[in-house]
């Protein structure tokens, strides 16, 4: 399959099964075609984002013993993962420029995120609440819209949505264990793994794309778009290890660990 028919695909179809269902397919980039940005991806009505704090909040890790609440974690983590999906297609449509290797790496990564998407909709629905039941956020979407070359989307979603995934993860992981929700304890461990393997995509292509004189969290930093920034990159358990085996270098996991919040 062409890479920039996958992206239509997963960016223009308003059919959630059509945008998370495995393509199976090896991909091409023999015609990227022109750069189209699109301003928000076709989504069913029951799936359209909502209006700022219509929808739920991240329950606490405490109320996780309640099935309707982790029903409710689930399905926020499944439109966020349905998010993710739709600023990669989104990506490959508005930079056909990118290395052909760049853009065939993204549209693996996709497949990851359609199987994410797969995982937080069957469980939330297996504990009584069916994706699309509940309002959805378009926090992610709306901060990619800043981005303005492949490097702002590295930055942007690699290096700061999915490496704070990787302490979240873990964080959720353990609160699934705390009430024995095994199941979801899995799904969690086994998205923390791909998000190390997503990380790590993003760091290749930083030190690849970035001019030779700035160091890799020079060029970090200088590709986020407030209110995107280094502090945003961290979770509250902070996974050290995992952002080793990510690529990252001591020194820029320790500017990670050590950002500090700014007044919004």
């Amino acid at each position: 399959m062409e890479i920039r028919e996958f992206a239509e695909l997963i960016l223009l179809s308003p059919d959630l099964s059509t945008k998370i269902e495995s393509t199976h397919s090896s991909f091409t980039d023999c015609s990227p075609g022109e750069a189209l940005r699109v301003s928000e991806p076709k989504r069913s009505s029951e799936l359209s984002f909502a209006p700022p704090r219509a929808a739920p909040k991240m329950p606490a890790p405490g109320a996780l013993n309640d099935s309707r609440k982790r029903a409710v974690a689930h399905h926020i983590l499944a439109n966020h993962e349905l998010q993710a999906l739709e600023v990669m297609a989104w990506t490959l449509l508005a930079f056909p420029d990118a290395p052909t290797e760049f853009r065939l790496g993204v549209a693996q990564i996709m497949g990851d995120e359609q199987r994410h998407t797969r995982m937080h909709a069957e469980r939330a629905a297996k504990l009584g609440i069916r994706f699309g039941e509940l309002p959805v956020n378009c926090y992610i979407w709306k901060k990619a819209m800043e981005f303005e070359n492949v490097l702002d989307y590295i930055a942007g979603l690699p290096l700061v949505f999915e490496g704070r995934n990787l302490d979240h993860t873990v964080e959720l992981e353990t609160a699934f264990l705390n009430v024995d929700d095994q199941r979801s304890a899995r799904i969690m461990r086994t998205i923390h793994n791909d998000e190390i393997e997503h990380v790590r995509f993003g760091l290749e292509w930083l030190r690849k794309l970035k001019p030779d004189a700035l160091s890799d969290w020079e060029a970090f930093e200088q590709h986020l778009h407030w209110p995107l920034r280094p502090v945003k990159a961290r979770g509250d358990d902070f996974q050290r290890d995992a952002r080793r085996e990510a690529g990252m270098t001591d020194d820029f996991i320790d500017q990670i660990e050590s950002a500090k919040y700014e007044r919004e």
